[in-house]
């Protein structure tokens, strides 16, 4: 199993230290040479959302990345990556997301929350964290495809659809691996 990380700017390192601990081969995306490589799933890390959206426009990155998402690629989204999944970015995960929630650097904090299919004992860092405001319906009422999977104070800071999972919070500067086994566990090597 190979996990393109991708490298342009935030917390890409300690996602691929975490991934490394569970012995899951991973490899950084900086262009779009790196992107073509073979890979199994993808981590966008936290970090500056509107930066990276500007880099991945500029490096070419933006539409094959949204093309391989769109088409299943599983993804697991942290912080800025969580914003990059959302409406009005790369836009395959059905959710508007308010930027820097829980206000700038001095409203960062760490709590222990729930997260469905994982447990109630789960670490979450939140740095200038946003959160999930409104998961998208569907077409005439439909059910939503996205689900919330974690909650605090009252606000989505988690959510699934299909083979994405977004979090506000920063898993990979925790200990706990529970997350990211999460993620890899839904994919399927080719």
């Amino acid at each position: 199993m190979r996990i393109a990380v991708l490298a342009l700017q935030g917390a890409f390192i300690e996602h691929e230290q975490m991934l490394n601990r569970l012995g899951v081969e991973t490899f950084e995306v900086r262009q779009l040479a790196d992107w073509q490589q073979p890979k199994d799933g993808l981590i966008l890390p936290g970090g500056e959302s509107t930066v990276q959206m500007r880099l991945l426009r500029e490096l070419g990155l933006y539409e094959p990345i949204r093309m391989a998402v769109g088409s299943g690629l599983p993804v697991l989204g942290t912080c800025a990556g969580m914003i990059l999944l959302s409406e009005g970015r790369l836009g395959t995960m059905d959710i508007r997301v308010r930027r820097n929630a829980y206000g700038r650097q001095l409203g960062s904090f760490h709590t222990v929350g729930t997260v469905e299919g994982i447990g109630s004992d789960i670490p979450m860092t939140f740095i200038r964290a946003p959160y999930i405001e409104e998961i998208i319906q569907g077409d005439q009422g439909s059910m939503p495809r996205c689900q919330p999977i974690a909650t605090v104070g009252g606000h989505i800071v988690a959510a699934r659809q299909g083979s994405q999972i977004a979090t506000a919070f920063h898993p990979e500067l925790d200990s706990d691996t529970r997350l990211h086994q999460m993620f890899i566990g839904q994919i399927r090597p080719h």
